[in-house]
């Protein structure tokens, strides 16, 4: 796997997620996440471990999306543990992902629920 740039704070993944996938890299993509994490998505479902993340995100960015930049809310942390979450730009719901940090200093995703709406009433 090649060396990519690490995330040195919770907020830095969000940053790297939107470079890495604007270049169509799933490795690098996956590179963010810990080896057994969680991804919420296809919506409805789990994806559960970076290899299965990274050929998610191979089928996902074969159509060449593009991802822009939101603007995070304050990360909350707690230790080695940390929330960080972005309100998405068209307004539906959010994003928030639990980060863990390493033993090198740098931060991983653990939990990631990249979207929920909430239920209409």
């Amino acid at each position: 796997m090649p060396e990519y740039e690490k995330a040195m704070r919770p907020e830095d993944i969000t940053r790297l997620f939107v470079e890495r996938s604007n270049s169509g890299d799933a490795a690098g993509v996956a590179a963010l996440y810990e080896e057994d994490a969680v991804l919420a998505y296809p919506p409805g479902a789990r994806t559960v471990g970076r290899d299965a993340i990274r050929a998610l995100w191979e089928k996902v960015l074969a159509n060449r999306p593009r991802f822009e930049p939101e603007e995070p809310l304050p990360t909350l942390i707690s230790g080695d543990i940390a929330l960080t979450s972005t309100p998405p730009k068209d307004g539906a719901g959010a994003r928030a992902q639990v980060v863990r940090r390493q033993p090198d200093g740098s931060w991983l995703r653990v939990l990631d629920q990249p979207e929920f709406t909430p239920p209409t009433r």
